[in-house]
């Protein structure tokens, strides 16, 4: 016999099984229908990417009509971390392979030299002066002001 209590945590572990096949490219579940899935598992990833082109503009930009396909395969099989987080950590990605779009290297050493992030905290504010490259692009941060001293 079931008791309600491990009915609420047999449905729980089944909800957890789904948001981590929609959102982290885990196993889809046993009983869910395959197209729907597939459909609201595309959708997500496009919802992403649009939250992550308002905080990336010049990242999201730079890649045009190929944006959300761009986004789409590199999120597939990564929980989100936030919009800002996953566009930080898409275009440190980019930089590593070389694919870093110029306009993108400038927005990403912009927000090196004003913030400090770690990729796994939430990034904060730099204190003291900064002076960042990412993708050929240089800036400083002094005093809270950034300035873009090279353009890739």
């Amino acid at each position: 016999m079931t008791t309600p209590a491990s009915d609420s945590s047999g449905l729980a572990a089944r909800q957890a099984a789904l948001v981590e096949a929609l959102t982290a490219g885990r196993p889809v579940p046993e009983g869910i229908d395959g197209f729907r899935f597939e459909a609201a598992r595309l959708a997500l990833l496009r919802k992403r990417a649009g939250e992550v082109a308002r905080q990336w503009p010049m990242l999201a930009a730079a890649f045009g009509d190929r944006w959300k396909r761009e986004f789409s395969s590199w999120a597939a099989v990564r929980p989100t971390e936030g919009s800002l987080r996953d566009g930080w950590d898409l275009a440190r990605d980019l930089t590593r392979r070389g694919a870093l779009p110029p306009a993108a290297a400038a927005e990403l050493a912009q927000r090196e030299a004003a913030w400090h992030y770690d990729s796994t905290a939430a990034p904060r504010s730099r204190r003291g002066p900064a002076l960042r490259t990412a993708g050929g692009a240089t800036a400083l941060q002094v005093a809270g002001r950034v300035w873009l001293l090279r353009r890739p």
